[in-house]
């Protein structure tokens, strides 16, 4: 269990520190910014280098909705939840620290949103919160699809975490100007500690839209995609 929850810790440090550190240092930089294209792809980027990398070793949820959504597919014990999602927040908190001391080093910097995630005013699109909880359930839900779907004995051997960092980038392209996507309660808790904004006041959101699109999803597998 210890190593599982170092992968699990490792893996959300690296999608956070991947993905919010390409918003924050790269997205705008002065004239070669990588802009919302490229954060997208450093997302999808994220996991699918580290599913390869330690996905062997703890099933590379880095996510706690993505948990619960095995859980409830019946593809991850219940007693491992807890211990998996506190890793996984753990090393979210813990990239945001590391990514806040570096985006500090540079003159006159200022936190603002920090890549965190919002709905109306801290909408980057000035989406409403129903807007917000609608897009977060349902891209949660096809990213459970396409991770059960691609994780399954149907599908060829070895290529599920480009499926899923592919996913997960599709994720980003559709809905960074909605809430700056979450899809992943972690990802939202760390950035959300260090933002100047009240993002910390709209983490309950990107708790219960992804939670509730995973398991949503998970259901879904369970009549289409079983065949028991």
């Amino acid at each position: 269990m210890f190593k599982k929850l170092s992968a699990e810790f490792l893996g959300t440090f690296w999608l956070v520190f991947g993905g919010c550190g390409s918003a924050v240092l790269a997205a705008a930089f002065p004239e070669v910014g990588i802009g919302l294209l490229g954060v997208a792809f450093a997302f999808g980027l994220t996991v699918l280098t580290m599913a390869y990398t330690v996905g062997g070793i703890s099933g590379g949820h880095f996510n706690p909705a993505v948990s619960v959504g095995l859980t409830v597919a019946g593809k991850f014990p219940v007693s491992s939840l807890v211990p998996y999602i506190v890793a996984q927040v753990v090393g979210a908190v813990a990239a945001a620290a590391v990514l806040y001391l570096v985006a500090s080093g540079k003159a006159g910097f200022t936190a603002g949103g920090f890549a965190s995630n919002g709905y109306g005013e801290l909408s980057p699109g000035g989406y409403s919160l129903t807007a917000a909880l609608v897009i977060e359930v349902v891209l949660t839900a096809f990213f459970l699809l396409i991770i059960l779907g691609s994780t399954h004995a149907r599908a060829p051997v070895g290529f599920a975490p480009i499926a899923i960092g592919l996913g997960l980038t599709l994720i980003h392209l559709v809905s960074i100007p909605v809430t700056n996507t979450s899809v992943n309660p972690a990802r939202s808790t760390g950035v959300a500690l260090f933002a100047e904004t009240a993002a910390l006041s709209q983490l309950w959101l990107f708790w219960v839209a992804p939670i509730l699109g995973a398991v949503i999803g998970a259901v879904i597998w369970k009549v289409v995609g079983e065949t028991d």
